[in-house]
């Protein structure tokens, strides 16, 4: 604990990161500001509706990665959700379409280029989703709730002009924190849009627990060491990777060659063991709303079940097809990111090759072998925890926007959002010859 205190102190010693920290903890203010700011022509009084709408089940799940400012018909309801929706196109678009391909080995240029393409994804994505939204306020919040006149073209036309500025407004902030201030800014508004519902989650599971006499607080106690529990399981899945060696051959001028040889440099490749990340659950969960969707459409009684069972995001037959899309995405995503073959060919250009491998297509092959026994696990696990809500649902009967803490793609961003900015503070401090946050070294002395 006295390290930690120490690296804090530390922290604000570093002139350079102490400002970019402010800058971002004032941009994440803004942020959550704009998330209070209801719609105008709006009567926030009125919203009773559309917040019992994200109370539980999928629209919980969409007010939690907009922080809340869907339920509240803010000007950031749409969040930055459609700036993700848009990136993950280009991204699968670059495996099809040459042009792409060509713009992603091109380096900064070709990444400039990239992100201009996703912005402008990201306005074409907001205009067609800020209608969306304005015909669900019309069928959730009474007429008199709409100062402008019910079905006022005034109104829907400048809502969704203001919906799709907020999304805008909000892909800056983000990508202002990327180069000014900690970075990750895209990820952290989403972990700070999450993390905004934490306490009235914990507060409504504590009222439930205590304030009812539902199982009481010792009941209370135990969900929150199975709460901690997951997130250590979580941080071990982010963190987890498979270290293939690699050996270095170090050839001089004059010597013993095979002494040379066996004096090389040896390291080694660090392959994840969750190398598709959170994207698996967010494709899973994309594709969980199609079924309900179309079979809404129909009003015999077959459909209506099925609008029942892919609606229950707690139920069994959801999370089986979820647990098996889960599965399959993982593996998908990891075969479109993880390139064995340009590893492959840029181990044998640096003069390195995997011990016991030949260089070129087996070292590939073999890459691909590896790749593929440490995804099954590792996709098994992150379906497990992104189906863990429902299970502490069924098993602990714990409040369903607490149980969405327990797993799902809002704990995993968390966690994995949380490591990554750890990682960039260890940096400076490592580079000023401080000792990092999570581990302790050497005694070092601070540069003049």
């Amino acid at each position: 604990m006295k390290k930690f205190i120490e690296s804090l102190v530390n922290i604000w010693k570093i002139e350079e990161l102490k400002n970019r920290i402010l800058l971002t903890l004032g941009i994440l203010l803004v942020y959550r500001f704009g998330a209070h700011v209801t719609l105008p022509g709006i009567d926030a009084t009125q919203l009773t509706g559309l917040a019992g709408q994200t109370k539980s089940g999928l629209g919980s799940i969409i007010d939690m990665f907009s922080g809340g400012a869907f339920s509240k018909a803010s000007v950031f309801a749409l969040g930055i959700m459609p700036y993700i929706s848009a990136s993950i196109v280009v991204q699968l678009m670059g495996i099809a379409i040459p042009y792409l391909q060509k713009l992603q080995s091109d380096g900064e240029s070709g990444r400039k280029k990239i992100n201009q393409i996703t912005r402008w994804l990201t306005i074409g994505i907001s205009l067609v989703q800020g209608p969306s939204y304005i015909y669900n306020l019309y069928n959730q919040l009474p007429k008199t709730a709409f100062l402008l006149g019910y079905n006022s073209i005034e109104f829907v036309f400048s809502s969704v002009i203001i919906l799709t500025t907020g999304t805008i407004f909000a892909m800056w902030l983000g990508e202002k924190i990327t180069d000014k201030g900690i970075g990750n800014g895209i990820s952290l508004l989403i972990m700070v849009g999450i993390l905004a519902r934490l306490p009235q989650a914990f507060i409504q599971e504590f009222a439930a627990r205590v304030t009812n006499n539902n199982g009481g607080p010792m009941l209370l106690v135990v969900e929150i060491i199975v709460w901690l529990l997951v997130i250590i399981s979580c941080i071990l899945l982010v963190m987890a990777i498979r270290k293939i060696p690699v050996q270095y051959a170090r050839r001089t001028t004059s010597g013993d060659f095979e002494k040379d040889m066996m004096g090389g440099n040896r390291q080694w490749i660090p392959l994840k063991l969750n190398a598709a990340g959170v994207m698996p659950i967010i494709f899973a969960q994309a594709i969980m709303f199609i079924p309900a969707a179309v079979a809404g459409l129909s009003k015999s009684d077959a459909s209506q079940s099925i609008v029942s069972a892919f609606s229950n995001m707690f139920g069994f037959w959801y999370n089986f097809v979820f647990i098996t899309l889960i599965v399959v995405f993982t593996y998908f995503y990891t075969a479109i990111t993880v390139p064995t073959n340009k590893m492959s060919d840029d181990l044998k250009r640096s003069g390195g090759f995997i011990p016991g491998v030949r260089p070129g297509v087996e070292t590939s092959d073999f890459l691909d072998k590896v790749m593929s026994l440490i995804t099954f696990p590792g996709s098994l696990f992150l379906a497990l925890i992104a189906v863990f809500p429902a299970i502490v649902v069924s098993l602990m009967d714990v409040q369903q926007s607490w149980a969405m803490f327990f797993g799902g793609t809002s704990l995993i961003i968390m966690v994995g959002v949380a490591i990554d900015t750890i990682q960039q503070i260890n940096s400076y401090l490592l580079n000023k010859h401080y000792d990092g946050l999570m581990k302790s070294g050497k005694n070092r002395k601070a540069v003049a």
